[in-house]
């Protein structure tokens, strides 16, 4: 969340924001409502100064042996106005705090403005896979091969899940355990952390209260399925205030996710393009806030570096706006060349929230130098489906074989093809 000091000093870049970001925030009514709450609290302050008066007057009254029953009358008019008004603060309070947790980040100046279409292309690495043969998409090798089995998961959980088995599944294995040694090795610490999380740990990285129709509920526990390892490893040090002489601070964690995609119906619906549930490796930082732009750039780099060992071709861009995600200030995203469904897929959002998750989950800093809010970094290491689908199209072979990136080997016990 943005600093309510900030908000009312910066109206119109606030309400650009929201504007740029598309969202659906009556930001009109959280100023209305806000200024209604200000002004309330001001006559209650006023109404207490005159009550502290009034009650010196009907002392000063008693020891002076006068009649304090006009001061008491007074006194008991004002008590009532603070008893209604304090009730009318408290109302406004809560439309206001309901207002505020829906209003976004504010878009990095250097972030393109508009849709989609807006995104710019920073690099490319690679090229992209030219076959002397028909590359076949992966939902259709993989049943070849028989290592993807999506008929069995509709059976038992309906339409957005899969099944993967025998070397399909040592092969996600593979790139897990393969992710988190290379983050290891570029200083990262590995957290294993619970899946359920609680509400106030969902609104700390913002994904309540706006997407609260995308998340599993446990409904009976109050607990959400975490649609991305981001949350519970952001929510490590809730509430807490480092060492400023500690950041950054890198974790990784993988988990699977859950998510709904309640906005999502008729997209990309075959293979492991879209699902309800995958696996993921995610990276999260926390940084100080004169260091969180370069973060960002060497958070990008540790994404970029397991696609150059897995040798897929890949592109980086800026999101513009309208794609901005509603707590991301800046966000770079990583898409994949995948040869058998001809598309850029996006493997991994690197992302610089800059204070505002630190600010909504109360994580803070402290050193000789200053106090603060932390900036939050975040970004996939990547998600696995999509990762899965380039190899099974990228690295497909004229006989209709699966060729085993070379990294990977030694975690598949020296494989070298599937089928």
């Amino acid at each position: 969340m943005l600093d309510r000091k900030f908000l009312r000093e910066n109206r119109e870049l606030v309400t650009r924001a929201v504007t740029l970001k598309n969202e659906s925030v009556d930001i009109a009514a959280y100023y209305e409502r806000d200024a209604a709450r200000r002004a309330a609290l001001q006559e209650v302050e006023s109404l207490q100064a005159e009550a502290n008066r009034a009650n010196k007057a009907i002392s000063e009254a008693k020891k002076a042996g006068e009649d304090p029953a006009a001061a008491i009358a007074a006194m008991k008019e004002v008590s009532a106005r603070i008893k209604e008004l304090k009730g009318r603060t408290d109302a406004l309070e809560a439309e206001v705090e309901a207002l505020y947790l829906r209003i976004p980040n504010i878009p990095h100046p250097s972030v393109p403005e508009g849709g989609e279409e807006n995104n710019e292309i920073v690099r490319t690495w690679g090229e992209p896979v030219q076959r002397d043969f028909t590359v076949m998409p992966h939902w259709d090798i993989g049943a070849e091969l028989d290592i993807f089995d999506p008929e069995a998961a509709v059976r038992m959980s309906g339409s957005g899940f899969t099944v993967l088995k025998g070397d399909g599944a040592r092969l996600e294995r593979a790139l897990i355990n393969w992710f988190l040694d290379v983050h290891r090795e570029q200083g990262y610490t590995e957290v294993n952390i619970p899946y359920l999380v609680n509400r106030k740990a969902m609104t700390g990285t913002g994904q309540l209260p706006k997407l609260e129709d995308d998340m599993y509920l446990c409904q009976v526990d109050d607990l959400f399925l975490i649609p991305t390892a981001e949350v519970s490893v952001t929510n490590l040090h809730m509430g807490r205030t480092l060492d400023a002489a500690e950041l950054p601070r890198k974790y990784c964690a993988f988990s699977p996710c859950f998510r709904r995609e309640a906005g999502a119906a008729g997209k990309d619906t075959r293979g492991l393009l879209r699902v309800h549930q995958f696996h993921k490796v995610e990276m999260v930082k926390f940084a100080h806030p004169d260091t969180s732009w370069d973060e960002l750039e060497t958070l990008t780099a540790d994404a970029e570096e397991l696609l150059q060992k897995l040798e897929l071709p890949y592109r980086v861009l800026t999101l513009a706006t309208g794609d901005l995600s509603f707590a991301a200030s800046k966000c770079y995203d990583l898409e994949v060349w995948s040869a058998g469904v001809e598309k850029w897929l996006e493997v991994s959002s690197c992302s610089n929230f800059t204070d505002f998750q630190g600010r909504r989950a109360g994580i803070r800093f402290k050193g000789p130098d200053g106090k603060g809010y932390v900036h939050t970094l975040n970004g996939s290491g990547l998600a696995l489906p999509r990762i899965l689908v380039a190899i099974m199209e990228n690295y497909q072979t004229a006989d209709g074989r699966i060729e085993v990136p070379a990294v990977l080997r030694p975690y598949m016990q020296g494989t070298e093809f599937i089928g």
